[in-house]
């Protein structure tokens, strides 16, 4: 039932609060279970003639809201806004749903971002919400909104102190902003800092199950999705276009180490320097991080974020910060210092790859094997440290080799131990940088026709392996996350002579994937909604391996032949139905812009949903 049918069918009186922590709802006296909502105007910061805010629209009933116009006379100077459909007509403004956040089911909410001019003034009249007038209030307690009693700690409203309200302090620090300004003094300071931290919502008052490993929405198995940095380039892939809702982990791609031995950020523009809607100049940062892990965390309580180390390009002074106690301190030391800087939940190293592999360039020891376990040991102490003073907890996790030959390095029982959990990047096991023959990327099983056994590739290079070898070395089942690729790995040049789509075969060039450009050079590596369209086009076959139990695409017209190895829902769901019988803790994948539709993602979280905490 809509909102706009409950004002037909019974009679209503409107009560909503608008502007600053104002409160309000629908009352129908003649109907107990009739919609309410509630319509705030949250300011976020201030600066010297303006600041940021938000109107958020809660439906606090039982029905859906199906449709919202909200209406009134004066108000905040708008200087810009997102979200609505945004129209004045003299001193009256009209906001409308854009069709796409229409709806607000029950227990959910809409957000209108928007920077005003000048200062907050109480001067809205004669509001409407969907056609029907409202009362305004300025206070949640109906009062007359004074400021004799300091204001409460909990900025955004959502029952709890946490990262959300630290960020809206910090966005106002130095100022003289009254609505933050916790201990009165007239300043936004380290005051006001002490009483927000000694407020802190732990983890034991949520009403969660108590994992601190992170549950999601509806189930206890962990979906970790990579967020590439770089993502907000030519993808065009900002973070509010995650689907956040489906997901329980952002591991997000890639700080880097500095020649010091200290974590340090990629790319500072990207990470905290650019400018969102609602960002003001002298916040103490912008960027994606601050969108991550304080703007939508906001929406999405329930995400975790891990600042994710290393990568395939970045791991050359993995070894170094390794090699030594001194070393390995500082580098833990800096770890903590980043995540409280910029309110994640932890850290993700991904070092490719100890002892042996990655790029030439990398430092590599014999020891680097043991040294890692050491440096997760002193990272693991001082995060632990650093949970006990800030009433939270905090994640350590790896990216994890999948080939035998960089597994055998790992101390995997010892790891086990200490991380939270471990994703394993259970894909890469063939590619195009191999031309002799073509094979499966991602496959579950051995498919003894592979005519690749040379130091035992075939046999070893599948999940199934790879998830035996980590259970008989020690590691705990619900400690093992796999790695799903939302992409393909493809040859080209590929004849078709045994009518099998080109398996294993061998290829003659590399083909071109979906981002390569005059620095990469032809990857043959395909996102996964670029695939969709090559289905799409008419010029691919589907092929199924029974035995590997994964698909792949083959087009003889198509770069000479055009062979892709992939993943799918089909191959994903057997996956999955693997970890549930084996008990493992979740998926992984890489990465979250390569899946645009949601179309592997919504085949996770509907083959997880049955599984409850």
């Amino acid at each position: 039932m809509s909102l706009n049918s409950v004002h037909q069918s019974v009679p209503c009186r409107l009560a909503v609060g608008v502007l600053m922590f104002g409160i309000g709802s629908i009352i129908c006296a003649q109907h107990a279970e009739s919609s309410e909502v509630t319509v705030r105007f949250l300011e976020d910061s201030s600066w010297d003639g303006g600041y940021s805010g938000r109107i958020r629209i809660e439906n606090d009933g039982a029905s859906l809201i199906d449709g919202w116009e909200l209406t009134y006379l004066d108000g905040p100077d708008i200087s810009s806004l997102w979200n609505a459909e945004w129209e004045t007509d003299g001193a009256r403004t009209t906001l409308t749903n854009l069709g796409w956040n229409g709806s607000i089911a029950s227990g959910e909410f809409v957000e209108i971002g928007y920077q005003g001019v000048g200062s907050f003034e109480e001067n809205v009249r004669e509001a409407h919400f969907n056609g029907a007038p409202i009362d305004v209030r300025y206070a949640p307690d109906g009062g007359d909104g004074g400021n004799d009693a300091p204001p409460d700690p909990d900025f955004d409203l959502d029952g709890r102190i946490d990262g959300a309200d630290l960020a809206q302090l910090l966005a106002n620090w130095g100022s003289a902003s009254a609505a933050f300004d916790l201990d009165q003094s007239g300043v936004i300071d380290g005051g006001d800092l002490t009483i927000l931290l000694g407020a802190w919502t732990l983890d034991d008052d949520s009403g969660d199950d108590g994992d601190e490993s992170g549950g999601g929405p509806g189930f206890e198995q962990k979906v970790v999705g990579y967020y590439i940095e770089w993502g907000i380039y030519g993808r065009d892939y900002q973070p509010a276009d995650m689907p956040l809702e489906k997901i329980t982990h952002v591991n997000y791609a890639f700080a880097d180490i500095g020649s010091d031995g200290r974590i340090k950020i990629g790319d500072p523009y990207a990470a905290i320097e650019k400018l969102y809607p609602g960002d003001s100049w002298d916040q103490p940062y912008a960027g994606t991080y601050n969108q991550l892990n304080n703007v939508l965390r906001e929406q999405h309580p329930h995400i975790k974020t891990l600042i994710s180390v290393g990568g395939w390009t970045w791991s050359g002074r993995f070894s170094d910060v390794a090699l030594t106690e001194a070393s390995r301190t500082l580098f833990a030391e800096s770890c903590v210092e980043f995540i409280r800087t910029y309110n994640f939940d932890g850290v993700d190293l991904d070092w490719e790859y100890p002892v042996e592999g990655g790029l030439p360039s990398n430092t590599r020891r014999p020891e680097d094997g043991v040294n890692y376990t050491l440096l997760l040991e002193e990272i693991r102490r001082q995060l632990d440290l650093a949970a006990n003073e800030d009433g939270r907890p905090y994640l350590l996790t790896i990216a994890s080799p999948a080939g035998w030959d960089k597994v055998r390095h790992l101390e995997i029982d010892r790891l086990s131990e200490i991380l939270d959990f471990i994703n394993i990047m259970t894909y890469d096991f063939r590619g195009a940088w191999d031309l002799t023959t073509t094979a499966h990327h991602a496959n579950m099983f051995e498919n003894p026709d592979d005519p690749s056994d040379a130091n035992n590739v075939s046999s070893r290079y599948n999940v199934d392996w790879v998830v035996d070898e980590f259970l008989a070395q020690g590691a705990s089942p619900e400690k093992i996350v796999l790695g799903i690729p939302f992409y393909g790995r493809a040859w080209g040049g590929v004849s078709d002579p045994l009518g099998n789509g080109g398996l294993f075969q061998p290829g003659s060039l590399v083909p071109p994937g979906t981002w390569d450009d005059w620095s990469s050079g032809a990857t043959g590596v395909n996102d996964f909604f670029d695939i969709e369209d090559l289905i799409a086009s008419g010029a691919y076959t589907r092929y199924w391996d029974e035995v590997a139990k994964v698909p792949y695409l083959y087009s003889p017209s198509m770069h000479q032949g055009h062979f892709i190895s992939y993943e799918d829902a089909q191959s994903l769901t057997y996956k999955i139905d693997y970890l549930l019988e084996r008990e493992l803790g979740g998926v992984m994948f890489w990465e979250i812009t390569a899946d645009r539709n949601d179309t592997l993602l919504d085949v996770i979280v509907e083959n997880l949903e049955s599984v409850t905490p």
